[in-house]
């Protein structure tokens, strides 16, 4: 199969991958992916499509540079990662929020003070803060952003929650919801001109499971 005749789609590694999956499974599509296995490509010779998993981050990456015509990946990665993609579809799965957190009784708006925020997700922080002229010192971190307020590295974290339970264990509580995150599925700008039929048939798809 050359790459012009397939489908190409790249999803992200990890949950939303294990759920991408499943849905592609469900509108038949699917039945060549194997999570378990330490492949990175799957190809589906009959229906001319071939999956690549990748990290998160990459998920972007392969699709605007044109070696994936879709993507799967979370709207905190299109949120966090200069891109030119189009978002096409909200999958519904991989459900959580963005949140900023802190310690009880922790000021996240203090007009004429210097808020500092640890993250993994630095422009979007800013972004948000840059939008409600808070100023603040950017702290990134890679990982374990709970830690920040509690050794006083920071007075807030900007990130993902899910349940809120990591949280709670470590003594601090959302202060501000930002915005609801969930998968997408993106698109390259050339392939949704050149391969438009194939890939509106494959979101007609995805949209009647959600029926």
């Amino acid at each position: 199969m050359s790459k012009i005749d397939c489908l190409n789609i790249a999803i992200s590694k990890g949950r939303i991958g294990k759920d991408a999956s499943k849905i592609f499974k469900r509108i038949g599509l699917g039945d060549s992916i194997d999570i378990d296995s330490r492949k990175l490509i799957f190809k589906d010779k009959q229906n001319k499509i071939n999956y690549v998993y990748v990290k998160p981050l990459d998920v972007i990456t392969y699709v605007q540079n044109g070696v994936s015509d879709l993507g799967v990946v979370g709207k905190d990665i299109i949120l966090e990662k200069d891109n030119d993609v189009y978002e096409i579809l909200d999958l519904g799965f991989g459900k959580c929020k963005f949140a900023i957190a802190g310690m009880k009784d922790q000021k996240i708006y203090c007009k004429d003070e210097l808020l500092r925020v640890a993250t993994t997700y630095p422009n979007i922080a800013k972004k948000y803060f840059d939008e409600r002229e808070q100023k603040i010192q950017l702290i990134k971190l890679n990982g374990s952003v709970e830690l920040a307020p509690l050794v006083g590295l920071s007075d807030v974290i900007v990130d993902l929650v899910e349940t809120g339970n990591t949280l709670r264990a470590n003594g601090l509580e959302i202060m501000e919801e930002m915005f609801d995150i969930s998968a997408r599925l993106i698109c390259n700008r050339i392939s949704y001109r050149f391969k438009y039929t194939r890939i509106a048939k494959l979101v007609e798809s995805l949209k009647e499971l959600e029926n």
